[in-house]
């Protein structure tokens, strides 16, 4: 993989064969090789003839693009309209050509619709007028029908001859002379002559300055191709997309490409700044922003040409929004209105204003909070009044661009908004959160309208099972966002101006960067981040430690790891076997005897319940290829299952009264967990499940065996753990030290006596309870769970500095600790000393990929409040 690297480094660099570095030359083993590899990239990445390296590779100008648009068209890339002056004008060979070609091959080899890559079918949708129904409809026509052997039409016939009539045109984009003969001008208008006639003598022209009718005619016909001319400091919006295709991802340069700059972009980065974030050549840049543009998924902003200049054609059409972007034009007003009703909630007196739901009824308190926003509230504001539509909603009165704040999704979410048939316009935004990554500030007004579609009432009669989770889903969704948007109580730093936008990040789309890149990204744009909970165990979360991050410190912290730490850190949780991939079990462990259904959690995948009579055919199947976690759960399918949202307060963790469901808080596993984890300066829950087995809970006897489970503790428990302390070698990051105690346990070390205390308390007053699992982020299953932790987190200031500061210490702490713990029970360990670059660092860190978290090397168990070796 280095290799590739330098040896496409080189070829970008223009390095002849000669000068290359001796390790590389010697690697290719020959000039010929080199020269093969010189093509076969350029060709790839469509780079142009002249001024590349290629042309000392392929001397024959012609028969490169030749082989470049074959090699395009057979891997389905999109048409390279940054060669148009080539292709367009002296090959005389139209994007339309191009995309006509492609869907005869894919008709002529039966294939599906599907497999034209997204944005592929896009741009054939936006020239020819070929979706998936009219691709079904053709294929139906093409094939044999009738008698025996007897074909329906060719398919040459059934395509079109000419583009699509009304193509999606911009008054400010330029025409360009395409490939013109004397034929074509003979059966020419005589209006269409003279715009030809002033491109030639003039040169290119704006597209408004000429009638918009004859520009077109031309087009349709390949005598003219636009270009979309961009700055350096030009801004882009993308309003949520319409008319996007969603098949397949290709994993060509270009693609990739549009896919990381969809998740980068906003309309208070200009490209050139875009660039520099993201690392890559401004003009590569400038080319993907281009074919956003011409697909109608981004706009330029400010880029409309002067009505006294337009021409006539052009006053209604100029007027007429072809696509997504007419979304966004009331948002400025709208938005506006969100602002004041955030800075405004607690002052306004004359009743009219505010309108709330009925969750936004209960949370009143946060309404109530001075200074804060309004949770679930809009104020009328009309829409002439220039204050409030003049001030640029993205910048301080001082004219310094505001951060926002950023929470961060998993591809679920966009499940439930896509499936559940909510509300048809919240389909676009949900195609824009899945493919863009990305859900602006701009667009959030006319995604809360829509989402404020989904009524409470009629939803919850009208549904039932899945149906009414995805009503559930959308419904705690809205309330999140109006809380996050514009509220003061969560503003970092100053909160003078008010709080911050908020943005929708998809973790898989920021997992598409480069660590560095994203670190960038987010630095720049947030001032603080918020998960979603819980997030897939299939992704990778993303760690940032600035911005602050309410979310998994470390990727980590949402792995099968996490939970064996925390049980062995509160010396309580289900009885759990993590098993190493290639094992297999000939009868279940009698930890689980008592248990009628299971957890099993195949590694990076999330959990599922089983019924333990047919657990051990499932759990050998997954082990053939996977490392499982298996875990008691009870005897119903459905669980019981208490969840304790946090922060916590003081008056919490002091609390006296026995636990029930009332007073979850009281459980000693909550307490004990404070110790271990800052339950106080971050949101979430942790999650206590009821098992139906006391002896789940229960510490076991000294020497305890079983006639099939050797428990071997080896040197597990002899190993000399460093302090805290010694990890992390900092001042001020540390926690408390206990009396010279040399532990890496985050939590206090019990005595012989309040071991004991604890473990009858579990039995006695927490009964058959235990921890099952804890959670970092705001949850959207559960309106009554998000209710109490978004009014947690005003009552107890978690957007303040003091509170984000200690933050940031026990995040690393917990990071050090968890880190530390995996090392130690691998056997190949991951070092006596945890790395710096293992931790999140003050800049921020983004794994791509979750098969990064280090995978089992030997078989656990924990039972009876301790974690040992499994021998079977």
């Amino acid at each position: 993989m280095a290799l590739n690297g330098d040896v496409e480094f080189h070829i970008r660099q223009n390095f002849p064969y000669a000068k290359l570095p001796e390790a590389v030359k010697k690697a290719l083993g020959s000039q010929r090789e080199w020269e093969k590899k010189v093509f076969k990239f350029s060709v790839q990445n469509q780079l142009r003839w002249r001024g590349n390296i290629v042309r000392t590779v392929q001397k024959d100008e012609k028969q490169y693009y030749e082989q470049l648009i074959q090699y395009s068209r057979d891997h389905l890339m999109l048409f390279p309209y940054h060669l148009s002056d080539v292709i367009i004008r002296k090959m005389r060979y139209t994007p339309f050509s191009y995309y006509l070609q492609i869907m005869q091959d894919t008709m002529t080899a039966e294939k599906s619709y599907d497999s034209l890559p997204n944005f592929t079918a896009a741009d054939g949708v936006r020239l020819m007028g070929i979706g998936r129904n009219q691709y079904i409809e053709l294929m139906n026509q093409c094939r044999s029908k009738g008698k025996l052997f007897r074909r329906g039409k060719p398919i040459n016939q059934l395509l079109p001859s000419r583009p699509v009539k009304d193509q999606r045109m911009e008054s400010w984009w330029v025409v360009f002379l395409g490939s013109v003969t004397e034929d074509d001008v003979k059966m020419c208008s005589a209006d269409e002559v003279k715009v030809l006639d002033s491109i030639i003598d003039v040169g290119p022209r704006v597209a408004g300055h000429m009638d918009r009718e004859v520009i077109l005619s031309l087009y349709n016909r390949g005598l003219i191709y636009f270009d979309v001319p961009l700055e350096d400091s030009d801004l882009i919006q993308v309003p949520p997309l319409e008319g996007f295709v969603m098949n397949r991802v290709q994993g060509d340069y270009f693609e990739t490409l549009l896919y990381k700059i969809f998740v980068s972009i906003d309309e208070n980065t200009s490209i050139s700044e875009l660039a520099s974030v993201l690392q890559i050549d401004l003009q590569l840049v400038k080319n993907a922003v281009s074919v956003f543009i011409r697909l109608g998924f981004a706009r330029k902003l400010n880029a409309n040409v002067s009505r006294e200049s337009l021409h006539p054609t052009w006053h209604d059409s100029s007027t007429k929004k072809v696509t997504g972007p007419s979304l966004l034009d009331p948002l400025p007003v709208a938005e506006a209105a969100d602002r004041a009703a955030g800075a405004a909630a607690a002052v306004v007196g004359d009743g009219s204003a505010i309108t709330t739901t009925s969750l936004g009824r209960e949370l009143s308190p946060l309404i109530d909070f001075e200074g804060s926003g309004a949770f679930d509230a809009t104020v009328k504001v009309a829409s002439d009044d220039p204050a409030l539509v003049s001030l640029p909603l993205t910048q301080t009165s001082s004219g310094v661009r505001r951060k926002r704040i950023g929470f961060l999704f998993d591809s679920t979410l966009t499940a439930f908004l896509m499936m559940g048939n909510l509300s048809q316009g919240l389909k676009s935004h949900a195609v824009t959160m899945f493919e863009v990554g990305k859900l602006a500030n701009e667009s959030m007004t006319s995604f809360l309208a829509e989402l404020d579609k989904v009524d409470e009432t009629s939803t919850s009669e009208g549904a039932e099972g899945e149906a009414q989770r995805y009503f559930d889903h959308a419904i705690v969704l809205r309330h999140t966002l109006h809380f996050l948007r514009f509220n003061q109580s969560m503003a970092v730093g100053d909160s003078s101006e008010g709080g911050a936008g908020l943005d929708l990040l998809r973790c898989e789309s920021l997992n598409s960067l480069d660590p560095a890149s994203c670190s960038r990204l987010l630095n720049k744009n947030y001032s603080l981040l918020v998960s979603m909970a819980p997030l897939s165990h299939e992704i990778r979360p993303v760690s940032s430690v600035t911005p602050a991050h309410f979310g998994p410190a470390i990727a980590e912290v949402s792995s099968v790891w996490f939970k064996l730490w925390l049980y062995t850190e509160l010396q309580a949780g289900p009885p759990s076997l993590l098993l190493v991939r290639g094992t297999r079990l000939r009868r279940l462990p009698t930890i689980f005897q008592s248990y009628k259904y299971l957890i099993m959690a195949t590694w990076g995948h999330d959990p599922s319940v089983v019924a333990t009579t047919n657990v051990l055919l499932a759990l050998n199947d997954q082990l053939a290829h996977s490392a499982v976690l298996l875990q008691g759960y009870g005897t119903q399918p459905e669980g019981d299952i208490i969840q304790v949202p946090f922060p916590l307060g003081e008056k919490e963790l002091h609390d006296t009264q026995p636990f029930t469901r009332t007073t979850p808080w009281c459980h000693p596993a909550v307490r004990r967990a404070a110790q271990c984890v800052d339950l106080q300066h971050t949101c979430g829950y942790m999650s206590i499940l009821y098992t139906g087995s006391s002896a789940a809970t229960r510490r076991p006897h000294s020497n305890s065996t079983t006639h099939n489970i050797q428990i071997s503790m080896g040197s597990l428990a002899t190993k000399k753990s460093p302090t805290v302390d010694d990890l992390l070698g900092m001042d001020g990051l540390a926690a408390d030290s206990t009396d010279g105690k040399s532990t890496s346990s985050l939590c206090d070390t019990p005595t012989t006596n309040e071991l004991t205390t604890m473990s009858d308390s579990f039995v006695e007053k927490a009964g058959e309870w235990v921890p099952l699992d804890l959670c970092f982020g705001v949850p959207l299953f559960d309106s009554l769970l998000n209710k109490q932790i978004l009014e947690k987190i005003v009552e107890h200031q978690l957007g303040a500095e003091k509170s984000l500061e200690v933050l940031l210490k026990s995040t690393r702490r917990l990071s050090l600790s968890l880190q530390h713990f995996i090392s130690m029970n691998q056997d190949t360990p991951l070092g006596q000393d945890v790395p710096s670059d293992a931790l999140p660092s003050s800049v921020g860190t983004v794994t791509d990929h979750v098969s990064d978290i280090p995978l089992p090397t030997r078989p656990l168990m924990f039972s009876g409040g301790k974690l040992a070796v499994y021998k079977h």
